[in-house]
């Protein structure tokens, strides 16, 4: 795939932009908002806890830095010092409560985004707050509960990085290609509606946001020390929150620790364990068949609850099964083993390893199953040669959420005034066009693997042989 064109400039913004957290993700998408945005350097402020090593690099560019931690008692009088209306918060930190931003953000006029629906501290573990509350749902409804309020106020775009984000637009390109390739006309759809139809006419029961990152650092992981590609709080935290999927109508029975929110959409479920320690079996085209982990993330409820279809009384006629499949890079895979056993309290040390990476590829795609041709994976399949080739401070996990980060941004000055929008809502060729310059080879690809393969044949398994994809047969118990 040919190289972004350095000068190419998508949207200029005349006003002033705050980023908040200053991680790795932060430091990867600053040279691509200089790059393709038209904004000056002196526009920009980042506001952070701490740099992460990355402060050099933003005097270098000429870009404010405050070290400040943003708190329930302060952000908004620390804030209210940067952003007036017309602004823009990039919310890239972790422990800082999204739907503050949000409300902040629309009651001072300013465009917002983030890659995640961020509680305050102690939100995804609080013992006093039962599963449910603890979950990806119940921060998704509260985000969506402000839409209302604020329908028609500047554009918040929520939960955009990769995934959730990227993937979002990825089912969509999917079910294009798979019309196409299985000879259903269709035209592309334009609302939540069509989409749900194409899905339920092409037969899609399953959709795996299927990962697997090979990446690897010459130095090994040492005992009492967290390895990961990005970052390791976010990892930690979400990994600590319970199982969660979007759960589909072809779907016989509730797992035995299964449960139903009593309130929102229900459009997804839980487990009563959390996401380090559940496994599924999954499949990627350079991998083949693989266990993942059912990490919660946004969009296993967001692309669920997007191609639902309901008949008479609301009931859901058609909704597709939905959720993570990842398989971190081996050290990270250590590091959560370890980290399990002790109960899932996290290692003092944490390495984030991206300069010191030899070799690997971040493979990060939807494995789309049930459909007439069995299993269709589209993604990105970006080693970390190239990512370093296109993009500095980068590694291949990182550019592929900083891509859309940035097309994110772009979407938002360029479409002002959509009020709270999630991936699910937005143009996904716009996005696709920004993004895939950035993320090496993008494939598609069939399979005739079902997670019933080579099953059953050493040890006996409870097994739905007659319907594949129940989610049963992709549990690892």
């Amino acid at each position: 795939m040919a190289a972004p064109r350095k000068s190419k400039k998508e949207v200029a913004f005349g006003g002033r932009m705050v980023m908040i957290g200053f991680g790795s993700i932060g430091q990867g998408v600053m040279p691509l908002i200089l790059r393709h945005i038209a904004i000056k350097p002196k526009q920009i402020t980042v506001i952070s806890a701490e740099d992460r090593g990355g402060l050099p690099e933003l005097e270098k560019y000429g870009i404010t830095f405050i070290r400040k931690r943003l708190t329930r008692a302060n952000y908004r009088s620390e804030l209210s010092k940067l952003v007036s209306k017309g602004d823009f918060i990039v919310n890239l930190s972790v422990e800082v409560a999204s739907t503050a931003l949000i409300e902040f953000a629309q009651e001072k006029g300013a465009l917002y985004i983030d890659t995640c629906i961020e509680p305050w501290p102690g939100g995804y573990t609080d013992p006093n707050l039962s599963v449910s509350q603890r979950s990806n749902y119940a921060l998704r409804e509260a985000a969506l509960k402000l839409r209302p309020k604020y329908r028609g106020g500047p554009t918040a775009v929520i939960a955009h990085g990769a995934n959730p984000g990227l993937v979002s637009h990825f089912v969509k390109q999917a079910l294009v290609n798979l019309a196409k390739d299985t000879g259903l006309r269709a035209k592309v759809p334009t609302d939540r509606e069509g989409w749900g139809r194409l899905a339920q006419r092409l037969g899609v029961k399953v959709i795996h946001i299927a990962e697997r990152d090979t990446q690897v650092s010459p130095k090994p992981k040492e005992v009492g020390e967290f390895v990961n590609t990005w970052s390791i709080d976010g990892f930690v935290s979400e990994g600590s929150q319970p199982a969660e999927m979007g759960w589909g109508t072809h779907e016989k029975a509730l797992p035995a620790d299964g449960k139903r929110h009593k309130f929102g959409c229900d459009a997804a479920i839980y487990l009563n364990r959390p996401g380090l320690l559940t496994r599924v079996r999954t499949w990627t085209p350079k991998e083949g068949p693989f266990h993942g982990f059912i990490i919660t993330h946004n969009e296993s409820i967001s692309i669920a609850d997007y191609f639902t279809l309901r008949g008479r009384g609301g009931k859901a006629a058609y909704r597709p099964t939905v959720h993570y499949a990842y398989h971190p890079c081996d050290q990270a895979i250590k590091s959560m083993h370890e980290i399990a056993g002790k109960n899932l309290r996290q290692q003092k040390r944490q390495r984030l390893i991206v300069e010191e990476i030899h070799s690997g590829i971040d493979e990060l795609g939807v494995l789309l199953m049930g459909h007439k041709k069995g299993a269709y994976w589209y993604g990105s399949q970006l080693s970390i040669q190239e990512a370093r080739k296109l993009a500095p401070y980068n590694n291949a996990t990182s550019l592929q959420v900083c891509a859309p980060v940035l097309s994110g941004i772009i979407w938002a000055i360029e479409n002002p005034a959509r009020g709270i929008v999630e991936a699910d809502d937005m143009d996904f060729d716009r996005h696709l066009e920004i993004c895939m310059p950035y993320l090496g080879p993008v494939v598609g690809e069939y399979s005739d693997w079902t997670p019933l393969h080579d099953r059953g044949q050493l040890f006996p398994e409870d097994l739905d042989r007659k319907d594949p994809w129940q989610f049963k047969n992709f549990r690892v118990v």
